[in-house]
């Protein structure tokens, strides 16, 4: 029996392991293991579990697929929560994954039945293979309340030469070029086209390409409008959303880790998310604390996180004090985490699970106030933690003049797990999408300025405090995915789309003919 016989006839037992295993084993492929080129593998796995297969079983399977792979790579989220929201997350982002391969499901059978033009059938089918898988991504990363901008297999490039495709058209052009590649391995294991035939030599073009590319850019990272001496604070502070340190502790950590920067040598310090748990607004020790520190030891501008209040309102903010001035701008994170920073829908989730949305006993409302603080004449663009993996705000940012790009975060919720490892890996890759230099600034790491070429410039231990004292430059240029990178994401989403309607029409058509 030919392999492709055999695989249209696997039982239900071996596309279980596959999906299983391609599930388990892209978790490998994420930082910190970085273990990059078994993502193809992982995905090939995945692909090939629901090869022949009708929609209902594929789905099937394909939710089976889909949490072992948000299992595997977000064990994180209960380090401090327990096991139910990582659980509830990984089976709500599996029912998604399931739709959508479905959706490949579908199509694959489709196309393979189809007469499709005898050189570019394989690749006609590993193109719309690819794009139904970015588009799946797509819908994961925005729906529903704003979707888990994570998990995404750009992801698991952040330090190989394939992240170069970043610059060309954002995370999701990678995504595309990474599901492309192990399609195009499903097509050729199936056994439906060989090496040698005159079909594969468009996939081969294509994967050539795939690799020459990024292999071929040069990216320059240098200042082009001058440059800013930056200053940035790891204070290894326990700053949990749930932890219950004693009062000023955190903003203490981050005095005392100060006092290793370099006074006189710098034009801006940054210190983290939640580097102060009192707010200078409302707590007067805080303010003079902070006060003496930028007017009388640093004598420049610092920029930190901490909670304020307006009113009724609550904001996870950042904010920029000036030396004889206080705080002169504020920037408040326009994308709270939902579940963990406020509840969507409160009533409704909790009759579903009142002990988890009990924990969540405050809300943080969502800000409106553009991420651009001025600096003399440098612009310097600010997001907040899980901002960093969510494509419109970087955009945004550069749009609105950033020439680099502070991500200020707060990994404490998450121990020594791969979560930061993996945080940090978004950043790296913002770097290069947006060509802005990134400082990445975390309670208790990973902490890293990353160049707009994604080379590590400066990087602090884990669990350390410590300081990074970086001249890092100043660009005003536009990358191509800063050009493109919105409409590429508009094209996916209609092109995979348009395929399921072609692919529909020509099973209909098919079926008509043989009536």
């Amino acid at each position: 029996m030919k392999l492709l016989e055999r695989i249209s006839v696997l039982n239900w037992f071996t596309r279980i392991g596959l999906a299983l295993v391609g599930g388990l084993s892209s978790s490998l492929a994420f930082p910190r293991e970085n273990l990059s080129p078994i993502i193809i593998v992982s995905v090939v796995a995945l692909f090939l579990s629901v090869y022949q297969l009708k929609v209902v079983p594929a789905f099937v399977i394909g939710f089976i697929g889909g949490l072992s792979f948000y299992l595997s790579q977000i064990e994180w989220m209960s380090l401090y929560l327990g096991p139910v929201p990582w659980i509830a997350l990984s089976t709500l982002e599996a029912f998604i994954f399931a739709v959508g391969m479905s959706a490949v499901a579908f199509v694959w059978r489709g196309l393979s039945s189809a007469k499709l033009p005898k050189h570019f059938g394989p690749a006609i089918i590993s193109l719309s293979l690819a794009t139904i898988w970015t588009a799946r991504e797509w819908v994961s990363i925005s729906l529903p309340y704003g979707g888990f901008p994570w998990s995404r297999l750009a992801q698991t490039q952040s330090d190989t030469f394939l992240a170069k495709w970043v610059y060309w058209g954002g995370l999701g052009l990678l995504t595309f070029v990474l599901a492309f590649i192990s399609a195009s391995v499903a097509v050729v294991i199936v056994g439906r086209v060989k090496l040698r035939s005159p079909g594969m030599i468009p996939v081969f073009g294509f994967v050539l390409l795939s690799l020459a590319v990024p292999a071929l850019t040069q990216i320059d990272p240098g200042a082009q409008t001058g440059t800013i001496r930056v200053g940035a604070v790891q204070g290894n502070a326990n700053a949990g959303l749930f932890a219950n340190p004693e009062r000023g502790s955190i903003l203490k950590n981050h005095l005392d880790a100060s006092k290793g920067l370099d006074k006189g040598a710098l034009d801006v310090v940054v210190w983290p998310e939640n580097a102060s748990d009192l707010s200078p607004y409302s707590d007067q020790s805080a303010n003079r604390l902070i006060t003496d520190f930028v007017d009388n030891q640093i004598g420049v501008p610092l920029i930190f996180g901490t909670i304020t209040q307006r009113g009724e309102s609550l904001y996870n903010s950042s904010i920029l004090w000036r030396p004889g001035l206080g705080a002169t701008d504020w920037y408040d994170k326009k994308r709270p985490v939902p579940f963990a920073e406020y509840v969507p829908d409160r009533d409704f989730w909790y009759q579903l699970a009142p002990d988890l949305i009990g924990l969540v006993n405050r809300g943080y409302e969502f800000g409106e106030r553009d991420g651009i603080f001025e600096i003399d004449k440098a612009k310097l663009g600010a997001l907040i933690c899980f901002e960093i993996a969510i494509d419109d705000i970087g955009r945004d940012l550069v749009q609105s003049g950033a020439q680099v790009i502070l991500s200020q975060t707060n990994n404490a919720d998450f121990g020594r797990s791969d979560q930061t490892f993996q945080q940090a890996a978004f950043a790296r890759l913002r770097a290069i999408e947006t060509g802005r230099t990134v400082v990445n600034v975390s309670t208790v790491g990973v902490s890293a300025i990353f160049n707009a070429d994604g080379s590590v410039v400066s990087q602090l231990p884990t669990f350390e405090a410590g300081v990074m004292q970086q001249e890092v430059p100043l660009r005003d240029s536009i990358t191509p995915a800063m050009a493109i990178g919105s409409w590429f994401d508009l094209f996916i989403n209609f092109a995979a789309s348009l395929i399921l309607l072609l692919t529909l029409r020509l099973i209909l058509t098919r079926r008509n003919r043989s009536l």
